[in-house]
């Protein structure tokens, strides 16, 4: 696994921000100053690539491409996967993203302050491309196998993952580098502030992400990127890997509804069809990463469908959203880095700012302070606009 999160940018940092309840959401000036209904972001600290990237490669890449290039070189790293390995082997890349909005502007813009297109450079139209994550990453590291953007919303990062598991499970590819990516921009999130989506808490930048809280105001934009590498069990000891937790169970599902008001129905679907595909009874479920995002109608209807699936077992239930804000093209491959760390070192993360239930979320047993707890299965939930889910149980290895 690798992370470029504003958590940390190695696992080590990211798990120990996620059990001390670490915040990473900070009030930008630069976004009141453009008119911004809301200025609060998570921050991610751009990565220096001039001595791993020559020039004339990283004009392809946008923000999201960098994030993605450093949670994967770290990701190789601790899988024991070498350049001279994926050039000898067909390696396939799946990466959720469902934006290039800042590229894209700075591009338009150029056209139209030079009235020349060309002004615009060479590297613009790879870098405004929604595959420009997948795109880069296949070049830089040579990959062969299946080279693929899942554009799915808030629920990429989660699609990405469960599509490798079923190409693996299905031996159409032995080993895919799979994860998520989000750019950190104003750009990229201008028209969410301006549908209101964001929280306004601007006076306590770490308390304004409180999902499933009785008094939150709406989510707080984050990003990053993360990285899985997924690989068959067969292929992954065999060239001598330590494999950390497996894959065993996506659901998926579309709630046929509103827009960008979610359902009850939608999300309860791919959460049944996750434990029918990982053949598994609720029970065995030690730990829920909802997607949860501070907004009252999406966490409400999710803590329903979480409640009318899991039904009188109460399942302990946090969104790290609280510390990271939505990392939305990223949050389904992070949220499955977050909880892994989580499985692997004991521990639930609280889920920061929750202090009281409302009417909805009260069905469901949110854990508001980190505590020490012994897991060996999570299911994790990615929700995204137009109504697509997808639901990941994932167990220890």
């Amino acid at each position: 696994m690798g992370i470029w999160s504003c958590l940390g940018y190695d696992l080590d940092t990211v798990r120990d921000a996620l059990y001390n309840g670490k915040s990473g959401i900070v009030f930008d000036q630069t976004r009141k100053d453009m008119g911004f209904r809301s200025a609060l972001t998570a921050f991610v600290e751009k990565p220096d690539l001039k001595k791993l990237i020559l020039r004339n490669q990283r004009q392809f890449m946008p923000e999201e491409a960098q994030y993605a290039y450093c949670s994967t070189r770290q990701a190789l790293e601790q899988a024991g996967i070498t350049q001279e390995f994926l050039d000898e082997h067909e390696v396939g890349i799946l990466f959720g993203n469902d934006s290039v909005a800042q590229a894209t502007y700075k591009a338009v813009n150029k056209i139209y302050e030079y009235k020349d297109t060309a002004a615009c450079g060479s590297g613009s139209i790879f870098q405004s491309m929604n595959s420009t994550v997948t795109m880069n990453l296949a070049t830089l590291f040579h990959l062969r196998g299946i080279n693929l953007t899942t554009s799915g919303a808030c629920a990429s990062g989660s699609h990405a993952l469960g599509l490798a598991y079923l190409l693996i499970k299905d031996g159409l590819q032995d080993c895919i580098i799979a994860g998520g990516a989000q750019e950190v921009n104003p750009e990229s999130v201008g028209s969410f502030d301006g549908i209101q989506a964001f929280s306004t808490r601007e006076d306590e930048p770490t308390k304004a992400s409180r999902p499933f809280d009785k008094n939150r105001d709406g989510l707080v934009p984050g990003g990053g990127a993360a990285t899985l590498i997924v690989e068959s069990l067969d292929h992954a000891l065999a060239r001598g890997a330590k494999p950390i937790a497996e894959i065993i169970g996506w659901g998926f599902s579309g709630n046929g509804d509103h827009i960008s008001t979610p359902n009850v129905a939608g999300p309860q679907r791919s959460l049944e069809l996750a434990l029918k595909s990982a053949g598994v009874d609720v029970h065995e479920i030690g730990y829920v990463n909802a997607h949860a995002t501070s907004t009252h109608a999406g966490d409400g209807r999710e803590a329903m469908a979480i409640a009318n699936v899991f039904g009188d077992f109460k399942v302990p239930v946090t969104s790290t959203k609280g510390q990271t804000g939505h990392e939305m093209w990223m949050a389904g491959a992070s949220e499955a880095i977050y909880s892994i760390l989580m499985m692997k070192n004991n521990f639930i993360a609280g889920s920061l700012n929750f202090e009281e239930p409302d009417e909805e979320t009260a069905c469901i047993n949110v854990v508001a302070k980190t505590q020490e707890a012994h897991f060996d299965m999570f299911l994790s939930n990615s929700f995204g606009f137009g109504g697509t889910n997808s639901t990941l149980i994932i167990k220890n290895y």
